[in-house]
């Protein structure tokens, strides 16, 4: 007999209200830094404030997605990533809705907080707020985030959790 889910199951699952709390968490998390690197610490008039010799923290801002991928300038152009994020995050919620286990249900939350916070970045100013910088020898690589922070340990997260999960008989 096959079994049907119960109304309502597509938005709402076992361990949403656990990821949606991850992924408040995570977006709070990374607005609160923002605004106080902004207007308490005043990043701007101070950057870059070296922390250790391979992190620096260094105002910049980013007008594409993830790492500076797909610069956009203007209103068309910051639309469409808007548009996709909310696309992504409506995905990875009804991914949550089916998230076997707590991990997986984390992972996700992280992601959508990620998400989140950049997307809210974007509303507000048309652009993401990033103010991390790695470097080595004279490499720098791509300025970041809490919220790409969140994105990427929540990636590698359920990649994890992929590899730990007992796979089916093909």
């Amino acid at each position: 007999m096959a079994q049907t889910k119960p109304a309502g199951s597509y938005l709402w699952g076992r361990l949403s209200a656990f990821g949606l709390g991850v992924a408040a968490i995570a977006c709070l998390i990374d607005q609160a830094a923002k605004l106080w690197l902004l207007y308490d610490f005043d990043l701007a008039s101070r950057s870059p404030v070296p922390l250790t010799p391979f992190l620096d923290l260094l105002l910049t801002f980013n007008t594409g997605i993830s790492y500076g991928l797909f610069p956009q300038h203007g209103p068309v152009g910051e639309w469409a990533l808007f548009a996709f994020k909310l696309a992504a995050v409506a995905f990875l919620w009804g991914w949550l809705t089916r998230a076997p286990s707590r991990l997986t249900a984390a992972a996700l939350g992280l992601i959508i907080g990620g998400a989140v916070g950049n997307a809210w970045d974007r509303l507000r100013y048309g652009m993401v707020t990033d103010f991390l910088e790695v470097h080595i020898v004279h490499y720098h690589f791509p300025d970041f985030n809490v919220a790409d922070s969140a994105i990427v340990i929540g990636g590698i997260l359920l990649v994890l959790d992929a590899l730990r999960s007992p796979h089916p008989d093909p």
